[in-house]
């Protein structure tokens, strides 16, 4: 009889290794907005406050990323990586141990958004240099389903934790968790040196990135997308409190219901990149894109006046908006030039972290122009969304008809 030796794919373990840091560094990125309605009442921040204290993660993110990507060019991405969850389990610490107020708590979560800076996107380097083509783009695809399972976790976890031992417990648990991902980066990940050009660059030499027209266009969809992303990720748990406040009989916190929308939006995720890969990248962003706008603006004017339909407005927009995620990532990623792939996801990721802070605080703006938690203001705060929304795809779709450079 023959036996059949099974053999692992190359690449499969360094993902497994990936996907596990990735998660647990990431998994209390998202322990302030699952309790932002307690702390708007415990240190009676106003919403702009409160989307302020959101929104400082992507601004730290967002100046930290050009050079910590950037440097993945020229040392180990692994280096880099220990920093960014280092950081990041510093940060929860701080807040869980430290933070008694709006500033202080400003500062760690600050901190927090450098922290992944050095996390995300050199995690995703580490697999993108191993791999291409269709492997490539399924690891990019897998690599972004557990940032977002790591997403939609940090909200029911954040929710028990807070529920058992109090709200600061709830960072606390992230921070030893990021701390168990840098432990596992520091036995698994590789050492390996990049491959250094022949003319050395400037660190920060973004002129050949933005020469490439159709990188720029995934740039500019990433962009929108992770406003939209991020206002919705910011502020859906604190909508849901208010939509159904009154509600009786409710089947679930709110905290629970949004960790369903988040794993919804992995599953969308998953199909959207193998849909992708089979009917085109551009159309599906276009049909998501249109999608979002639209549920945007529903959502807003709609489910503060009929509460029964507000989480179910609320998971279908995220299961659209995480639709193309993996797409516009594995977009940049597949038309990067290979000598300045980590530059091109440095720019990639500090323009969408750039629309994830603006994204969290326009809402809030928004919400204290509305007069608060009425119809109008989330009608405005969600709405400008769809703005948004369509003018990033008219641009990405501009830029993304370039030719190729020769």
């Amino acid at each position: 009889m023959m036996v059949r030796t099974l053999k692992v794919q190359p690449g499969t373990r360094l993902l497994w290794a990936v996907i596990a840091a990735q998660m647990l560094t990431q998994i209390g990125a998202f322990t302030l907005p699952a309790l932002l309605p307690t702390y708007i009442d415990h240190w009676h921040l106003t919403r702009t406050e409160a989307g302020w204290l959101v929104g400082i993660f992507f601004a730290g993110y967002v100046a930290s990323v050009p050079v910590l990507l950037a440097l993945t060019d020229r040392l180990p991405a692994r280096r880099i990586y220990l920093l960014g969850a280092g950081l990041t389990a510093a940060a929860h610490l701080g807040f869980g141990f430290l933070a008694d107020g709006f500033w202080s708590a400003f500062l760690f979560r600050a901190l927090a958004g450098i922290g992944w800076a050095g996390a995300y996107m050199p995690g995703l380097k580490i697999l993108a240099d191993g791999l291409d083509g269709d492997r490539q783009a399924r690891a990019v695809s897998w690599h972004a389903a557990a940032v977002g399972a790591a997403s939609a976790l940090s909200f029911a976890v954040a929710g028990a934790a807070a529920a058992i031992w109090g709200e600061a417990a709830s960072f606390r648990t992230g921070g030893f968790a990021a701390a168990t991902g840098f432990f596992i980066a520091a036995l698994w990940f590789p050492a390996t040196t990049p491959a250094q050009p022949q003319q050395p660059r400037r660190l920060l030499a973004f002129g050949p990135v933005l020469r490439n027209r159709r990188a720029v266009g995934w740039i500019v969809g990433y962009a929108v997308h992770t406003w939209e992303m991020a206002a919705l990720r910011a502020w859906g748990v604190t909508f849901l409190a208010t939509a159904l406040v009154d509600a009786d009989g409710l089947w679930a916190s709110p905290t629970m219901i949004f960790t369903l929308a988040g794993i919804v939006g992995i599953a969308s995720s998953l199909c959207g990149n193998e849909l992708a890969i089979r009917l085109g990248r551009r159309g599906l962003v276009t049909v998501a894109m249109l999608a979002g706008g639209g549920l945007a603006v529903a959502v807003g004017w709609v489910g503060v006046a009929i509460p029964w339909l507000a989480p179910i407005l609320l998971v279908v927009w995220m299961a659209v908006v995480y639709l193309d995620s993996s797409a516009l990532t594995s977009g940049t990623v597949q038309v990067a030039e290979p000598g300045l792939r980590g530059a091109t996801l440095g720019l990639h990721s500090m323009a969408g972290y750039a629309g994830g802070l603006i994204g969290p605080l326009g809402v809030g703006l928004a919400l204290d122009l509305g007069g608060g938690n009425g119809t109008s203001g989330w009608g405005l705060g969600f709405g400008h969304l769809a703005v948004v929304s369509l003018a990033g795809l008219l641009l990405l779709r501009r830029l993304g008809a370039a030719r190729p450079a020769a």
